[in-house]
């Protein structure tokens, strides 16, 4: 039986797990580096303990250092969150030889699914259909390049191993085969310790379709509907949504069996996302296996909203040996669901942005009704450059598509950050598109528009953010209207409709 669970991770999700754990009756371990030191998880935990300097690969990365912290702590269970060591099987293979429950799949379905060939492999030989591609002969570069000729230009050149659009690269020509090469493999090695690709051909403007899936250990297995993540910027997710809203219930039978199929055909167990790439409209549209996420992922809140399940405490029952408490008839998606994210990046240029976040408020009261902010940061705390600038994530339910945009975007509005360049702006210009209100969103929207999504803001604008930023400055490093020295309290957000973005 699971008490303490030891959260390898940071930032939102680590609130999250403990949130979770806490709700359960589960005490909550965090860990910490030095840059992490005064940060929210850490202080919201039972107990936390430090594992490093602040360089990932010096903390969050380092495997001996989170099974010691395991260890010392009496942990009985690992909670890997997403990123870091999420989906390194040789990490859960570790936990498990140490004693510890890894809240997750077994490293050999990691192994297997983790490395986007064997994947490949495995779903194909259970009738899953996938992206036509070619796995070079090695990763020599010459045998790369001769993968690119075979497959056809132009082609996507992908990490064999990790997610989020790291390692990942589209490859147009021949003559730009060399520098992508050599870019997508130092980007994977970064992020992930490994360096090898394979090469897929590029679907022109396809959606991104992924479905959510959770086993236990007795052999049920369901699926938790699909979730639409097609606006994406260098690969990487900006909004989601569920379910998805141009599938029809024909495709979703199909794309749902597909994702039940490629679960079963490796035994999996807990949570877990298959991912698509559907090339067309119907219930006829051909879609294709793109890869699969064998943790939790980022844009978990959109289903648990349409759902009413909490996935985390899932997560936690099936690790402890739990049967899943449902059966797939008894699974139920009610309203629509969309996720944006919050980011310490400049808007304009979409550049991560660190410094000190002077304000940082979340939406509240009516301002946040159907809302759900799953934040990992707070008034005060500095944003280093060590790690991803998400600062929060922004959840808006209701009955139908166009009432979740709308209270997300009123959301987005009520949001007051200064200190520090982020990407509200893009968000609610995004969010405007007349793409995105009908539904005619794929994976290269953002691309193709990015020069009206990213514009700098008016001249007007400008100038007010600034003489507002001073007047609030010049009451000293508190920034809080107290009202109880000479200055009369100054609160430029008490005036209806003024926002500093």
């Amino acid at each position: 039986m699971i008490r303490r669970v030891l959260i390898a991770n940071r930032g939102e999700i680590a609130r999250r797990v403990t949130r979770a754990c806490h709700e359960l009756g589960l005490r909550a371990i965090a860990v910490y580096s030095d840059a992490d030191a005064d940060a929210p998880h850490v202080g919201e935990a039972d107990e936390a303990i430090r594992i490093g300097p602040p360089p990932a690969i010096e903390s969050y990365l380092d495997m001996k250092a989170l099974i010691d912290a395991a260890r010392r702590t009496h942990a009985d269970a690992v909670h890997p969150g997403y990123g870091f060591l999420s989906e390194n099987a040789e990490f859960a293979d570790r936990c498990a030889a140490a004693g510890f429950t890894f809240i997750g799949p077994p490293g050999s379905v990691i192994a297997r699914m983790g490395s986007k060939t064997a994947a490949r492999e495995t779903v194909r030989a259970a009738g899953v259909p996938v992206v036509p591609g070619d796995t070079p002969a090695s990763q020599r570069d010459d045998d790369i390049v001769a993968a690119m000729r075979r497959v056809g230009y132009p082609v996507l050149l992908k990490a064999t191993s990790g997610g989020g659009g790291k390692g990942m690269r589209v490859v147009s020509r021949e003559h730009d085969a060399m520098e992508a090469i050599a870019t997508a493999r130092r980007e994977a090695e970064r992020a992930f310790a490994a360096g090898a690709l394979y090469v897929e051909r590029l679907l022109e403007r396809p959606r991104h379709i992924e479905v959510q899936i959770i086993a236990d250990t007795h052999g049920t297995i369901a699926h938790l509907f699909e979730r639409d993540c097609s606006l994406q910027r260098r690969h990487q997710k900006v909004v989601e949504e569920a379910p998805g809203p141009t599938i029809t219930p024909g495709l979703r039978e199909r794309i749902t069996q597909a994702a039940l199929a490629a679960a079963r055909a490796v035994g999996y167990v807990n949570a877990g996302t298959c991912e698509f790439l559907v090339d067309g409209e119907g219930h006829d549209a051909p879609f294709y296996f793109l890869e699969m996420n064998t943790r939790l992922q980022v844009e978990h809140p959109v289903t648990e909203a349409i759902t009413g399940l909490d996935l985390v405490h899932l997560q936690l029952r099936v690790a402890s040996g739990e049967p899943l408490p449902f059966r797939q008839d008894d699974v139920r998606a009610s309203g629509h669901a969309i996720e944006c994210r919050v980011y310490a990046e400049d808007s304009t240029t979409l550049l991560p942005q660190s410094g000190r976040l002077l304000r940082y408020r979340e939406p509240r009261g009516e301002d946040a009704r159907g809302v759900r902010i799953d934040g990992g940061v707070r008034e005060g705390q500095t944003i280093g450059v060590y790690y991803d600038p998400l600062l929060a994530k922004v959840i808006a339910h209701a009955d139908t598509r166009d009432a979740a945009l709308k209270r997300l975007t009123e959301a987005i509005r009520r949001f007051e950050i200064l200190g520090l360049r982020h990407n509200l702006p893009f968000l609610l210009r995004l969010l405007a598109m007349p793409e995105v209100r009908a539904c005619r969103t794929h994976t290269t929207l953002i691309e193709d528009h990015l020069a009206d999504i990213t514009r700098a803001p008016a001249a007007a604008l400008r100038d007010a953010s600034a003489a507002i930023a001073a007047a609030l400055a010049t009451r000293g490093p508190s920034l809080a209207p107290t009202g109880t020295d000479d200055r009369p309290a100054f609160d430029p957000w008490s005036k209806p409709g003024l926002r500093v973005w």
